[in-house]
């Protein structure tokens, strides 16, 4: 089945079904620009390893203490036997370190095995503070200081947008960074709304660059993977939309037969 929506579909932004979009989508774009990239580079899906901190986890509003003791209220009448006081446990939650794997695609030169170009598909925590971010950043920063490419790829309306210069407001981004016009970078913003835009892989200076067509790799991952078995149209998207966006998501999936009528 064909996502019903021009562009980003929001229900793949829930953190249940990201991981796999994720997983996906870098090993469509692996396959497609491959034969392209041939006979001088090879694509290969890296992984990057850290472990998730405290805050990252479920611990969320938990006492420090857990266990506590009943009190008895001044005001009760004492009887003549003396009861100890009761102690009830209660159910908390330990907060458990995570260890995150998270997939990223390296075009690498035959000849040499130098890095040409690093594309990153930015995760939840990529966006997160503490060590999700932390750990993307620290690998932005030395592939921005370095002669390598880089390609970041938001699809993510929660979250912290990783950091340019300029205040730019946008659901969801494409960032080109080619190192020979560092600080300069090429960003393809765009919105709920609007098809996913096109971009070319950044390679060598002069040489040819082939076009990632983004949008249709999506749609093909969406059929594949069935995920339109995994959502329910009828439920508001997990990631909070816009009130603008509500309406408009609420009329394109009514007109698609993807949710019920309106209720007199």
């Amino acid at each position: 089945m064909v996502s019903p929506f021009p562009g980003m579909n929001p229900y793949l932004e829930d953190p249940e079904l990201w991981s796999e979009v994720h997983h996906r989508l870098i090993t469509a774009i692996a396959i497609a620009i491959a034969p392209a990239l041939r006979p001088k580079y090879r694509v290969a899906i890296e992984k990057r390893t850290y472990l998730s901190d405290v805050e990252d986890s479920v611990l969320v509003g938990i006492p420090d203490v857990a266990v506590y003791s009943k009190r008895t209220s001044i005001n009760e009448p004492r009887s003549t036997l003396t009861i100890p006081s009761q102690t009830e446990a209660i159910t908390v939650t330990i907060p458990q370190i995570e260890e995150i794997r998270e997939s990223y695609l390296a075009i690498k030169e035959v000849a040499t095995g130098r890095v040409v170009t690093v594309l990153e598909i930015l995760s939840p925590k990529n966006k997160r503070s503490k060590e999700g971010r932390e750990a993307y950043q620290r690998k932005r920063d030395r592939v921005l200081a370095s002669l390598t490419n880089l390609v970041e790829i938001d699809l993510l309306r929660s979250g912290k947008p990783m950091r340019i210069i300029e205040k730019i407001e946008s659901d969801y981004r494409i960032l080109i960074s080619r190192s020979d016009r560092r600080p300069n970078a090429s960003l393809y913003a765009f919105n709920l709304p609007d098809q996913i835009p096109s971009f070319p892989l950044p390679l060598q200076s002069r040489e040819t660059e082939p076009l990632i067509d983004l949008q249709s790799l999506l749609n093909e991952i969406y059929d594949q993977a069935s995920f339109d078995m995994a959502i329910d149209y009828n439920q508001e998207p997990i990631v909070k939309l816009s009130p603008e966006d509500a309406v408009w998501v609420d009329e394109l999936l009514r007109n698609q037969g993807l949710r019920g009528a309106v209720e007199e």
